[in-house]
C-alpha cells in the first residue's frame, strides 16, 4: 500500500469520526428540544387544569367522605330506619323501600352488569367491587326521584364522584322500572264493582269522613305541563308546542283515589294536545268501568269532559258566579266543594 493511499484511509476516518460527532451533537438537540416541548406542554395542561378547577361545579374524590360504604350521610339515614326520615327524603317508608329492594331491585343490582365503555356488557357483575350496595343504589335513585336537589347534594350524601353518580344513576332508574313493573303493589288499577266487595264505596266513605257533603267522590284528578326542551326535528317541535301557554310541555293527567294511591292516568302526552283528548282514557273509564252516583273531584280549570261523563268529574263553581235559588242544586253543591277543598 502507498503512501498516498494511506493518508487518503486516515483522512476518511477523520471525516468519519467527524459526521458521528456533529449527529451526536445533533441527537443531542433534539433530545432537549423534546424535552423543553414536553415540559412545556405538560406545564401547559396544568396551567389549564387549575384554570378549570376554579370554575368547576363538582367535587373531587379528595373533596369527599373516603368511602361511600361506611359514614355517609346516606348510612347513617340507612341505619336509623325511621319512617319519617325516609318519606322526607325518598317518598316512602322504611317497609316499602325494604319491600322493593327484596322484591327484584336487590337482584338485579348483583345480577346485571352496569353499562360502561370499559366493561364488556356479557362480563360477569362484581357487585362487591361498586361504590354502592343495593340498599345505596335505590336510596340513591330515590333521593334524585323524590326532589330537586342538585347533583353536588347527591355527591355529597353518597360520597361519589359525578361520573359515578350519573352512571349509578342510569342504570338504577332501568332496574326499577324493571322491578315495579313485576311488583303487584305497584300496579296503577282502575277501583273495582265485584258483588258485596265495592272499592268505590270504600273510597267514599274515606271522603266524607272527612267532608260530610261529598258523598260519591272516591278521588281527585288533575293535569301536569312538564316544561321540555325544543326539539331539532320539526315534528316533534310543533308536537310539544303548547300555543295557549306559548311554551313546548310534555302533558299528563293523574288520577288519585281516597288513599292517596294512583289509580290511573294518561302519560307523556304531545304539550299541543287539547287537555280534553289528554284525559279522553279517564273519560271511557268515568263511563265504562264506574257505577252511577260516583265521581271524581277536579279544579275549576280541568275540562269536565262529554256529555256521555256529565256528572263523573266536579269541580268548585267560578269565583263571581251566582248560586241558584234551589239550595240542593248541582251548583250549590259545587260551591261546597269549594269551600271544603
Amino acid at each position: 500500500m502507498t503512501q498516498g493511499t494511506r493518508n487518503i484511509q486516515v483522512e476518511l476516518v477523520n471525516r468519519l469520526e467527524e459526521e458521528d460527532e456533529i449527529d451526536d451533537e445533533l441527537q443531542d438537540q433534539y433530545t432537549l428540544a423534546a424535552t423543553i416541548a414536553g415540559i412545556g406542554s405538560i406545564e401547559a395542561h396544568r396551567s389549564r387544569v387549575e384554570a378549570r378547577a376554579q370554575h368547576r361545579g363538582y367535587l373531587l374524590r379528595s373533596d369527599l367522605l373516603p368511602n361511600p360504604r361506611t359514614i355517609t350521610p346516606w348510612q347513617r339515614l340507612r341505619d336509623g330506619r325511621s319512617d319519617h326520615a325516609y318519606i322526607v327524603t325518598m317518598g316512602l317508608d322504611v317497609k316499602t323501600f325494604e319491600l322493593i329492594l327484596s322484591s327484584g331491585f336487590q337482584r338485579r343490582w348483583e345480577e346485571s352488569t352496569i353499562d360502561r365503555t370499559d366493561v364488556s356488557s356479557v362480563g360477569a357483575p362484581r357487585p362487591e367491587r361498586r361504590s354502592l350496595d343495593a340498599a345505596g343504589a335505590l336510596g340513591l335513585v330515590l333521593h334524585w326521584l323524590c326532589s330537586t336537589m342538585r347533583e353536588i347534594s347527591l355527591q355529597q350524601i353518597f360520597a361519589l364522584i359525578p361520573s359515578t353518580v350519573n352512571r349509578y344513576l342510569a342504570f338504577s332508574l332501568r332496574i326499577l322500572l324493571e322491578t315495579l313493573k313485576e311488583l303487584p303493589q305497584a300496579s296503577i288499577s282502575w277501583p273495582d264493582q265485584v258483588n258485596e266487595h265495592n272499592e268505590f264505596e270504600k273510597l267514599s266513605e274515606i271522603v266524607t269522613s272527612r267532608h260530610s257533603l261529598l258523598k260519591g267522590a272516591f278521588g281527585s284528578i288533575d293535569g301536569l305541563n312538564l316544561p321540555c326542551q325544543v326539539s331539532d326535528d320539526v315534528e316533534i317541535e310543533n308536537a310539544t308546542y303548547n300555543g295557549w301557554l306559548h311554551g313546548h310541555f310534555i302533558s299528563s293527567v293523574f288520577v288519585f283515589g281516597a288513599r292517596g294511591t294512583l289509580i290511573g292516568g294518561h302519560f307523556n302526552c304531545p304539550g299541543s294536545w287539547h287537555d280534553s283528548r289528554v284525559a279522553m282514557p279517564i273519560y271511557n273509564r268515568l263511563r265504562d268501568r264506574t257505577p252511577n252516583g260516583y265521581y271524581l273531584v277536579a279544579d275549576t280549570a280541568f275540562p269536565r269532559g262529554t256529555a256521555s261523563v256529565e256528572g263523573r268529574i266536579r269541580a268548585p263553581i267560578k269565583a263571581g258566579q251566582k248560586l241558584p235559588h234551589d239550595p240542593t242544586g248541582p251548583s250549590v253543591l259545587r260551591s261546597r266543594l269549594e269551600r271544603v277543598g
